[in-house]
């Protein structure tokens, strides 16, 4: 029987057998997000024959995902995750159910999508996503499984409201914007989200399966440079607020839009500057031949790799030692990656007196993507 010869080695492990064969047949895991630590996950679902799979991810295959996306190859480049996703798990085990939603997460929508699986995990890389998540599966009534990794280390729990704790539980309020760099700043190792992803898979299975101990109510924690784990353990925080409905997780996470970002490329008025300026407006700056300064806040070898003409090169780190090398009545425009960096750039050059600052929204990867695409991307 092909079924059998294909899942022998787990079925005869202790206390596994048919019957969690059979579960793992019957359920329904959902996973957010199919990225680093999706590529991790999923392939190992499909191969183990959970029935169905369903696959969230809104963004496209980009080449600095290759290194560590390892369901992608070059020519996927482009082509959106899900898809592409979906496609490898249908060659991987033809008899699995494979569901691609190419939809963005959403409070609109998140409800809707739990309603039709048994169990998330959650591989997403950014704060809003997981505590909606999070928020959704309680409403939902079920089990998540969340991972998360950063450089050399990564973390993975169980939340799940009618069981124990939750997400919020450990962490009731997410970080201030720009403290935790994400991995387009910061980096990760690939190895990494293998490792966290095949823990991820271990905790999903364990819940389905009923077999071992569930990390609910604790975290474990991966160090890749020490080749170390630790645990630390949680309960219910008796003051949070029970989750009623899904909110604007943006917001709440402190990244919805400034009010002042505009498409204007008028810096004229130090009462008018925007937070933001868009790369569209930036160009707008360059082609027009308005006199500003260009600043560009990321590591040396950053700039290596990647910069736009006529930059200033101060990294953040530096800047509160050099600011004195521009000039604080001209208009200033400040970059880095994404945008996290040059906003924290901003926000000190203002305070002493720079009025005219503002930073590149999407940072030289927007500037790539929709204004120069001569610039390499990373």
């Amino acid at each position: 029987m092909a079924d059998l010869a294909r899942y022998s080695r787990q079925l005869m492990l202790p206390g596994f057998g048919a019957g969690g064969q059979a579960a793992l047949g019957s359920a329904r895991v959902l996973v957010i997000g199919a990225g680093g630590l999706g590529s991790a996950v999923l392939p190992q679902l499909a191969a183990m024959g959970v029935g169905t799979i369903g696959i969230v991810d809104d963004d496209v295959v980009d080449t600095t995902n290759l290194h560590r996306q390892t369901l992608y190859a070059p020519y996927d480049v482009g082509a959106p995750k899900a898809a592409r996703a979906a496609a490898r798990l249908r060659e991987l085990n033809p008899e699995v159910t494979v569901r691609a939603h190419l939809d963005r997460l959403s409070s609109a929508n998140a409800l809707e999508l739990f309603g039709a699986y048994d169990l998330v995990v959650d591989g997403s890389d950014n704060f809003p996503t997981r505590y909606l998540v999070d928020d959704a599966a309680t409403l939902a009534g079920i089990p998540s499984v969340w991972g998360a990794v950063h450089q050399f280390g990564g973390q993975v729990g169980i939340s799940w409201d009618a069981q124990g704790p939750t997400y919020r539980d450990l962490f009731p309020v997410p970080p201030e914007p720009g403290t935790v760099p994400s991995c387009a700043e910061a980096g990760v190792l690939p190895s990494v989200c293998a490792v966290v992803g095949g823990l991820l898979v271990s905790e999903a299975v364990k819940l389905i399966t009923g077999i071992g101990s569930p990390l609910l109510g604790r975290v474990v924690a991966y160090d890749a440079r020490g080749g170390g784990f630790r645990e630390l353990s949680y309960d219910r925080d008796p003051e949070r607020m029970p989750v009623g409905e899904l909110i604007d997780y943006e917001r709440f996470c402190g990244l919805a839009p400034a009010q002042e970002e505009t498409d204007s490329a008028d810096m004229a008025s130090p009462d008018d500057v925007p937070d933001e300026i868009t790369p569209a407006a930036l160009a707008a700056l360059r082609e027009g031949g308005e006199a500003f300064q260009l600043v560009d806040v990321r590591q040396p070898w950053e700039a290596e790799l990647a910069s736009i003409d006529g930059a200033v090169l101060i990294p953040l780190r530096d800047l509160p030692a050099r600011w004195q090398e521009l000039d604080p009545a001209a208009p200033t425009v400040i970059y880095c990656h994404s945008g996290v960096r040059s906003a924290q750039a901003r926000d000190l050059l203002r305070s002493i007196d720079f009025e005219n600052a503002t930073s590149l929204a999407g940072g030289i990867d927007a500037w790539s993507r929709e204004v120069d695409a001569s610039i390499p991307r990373y």
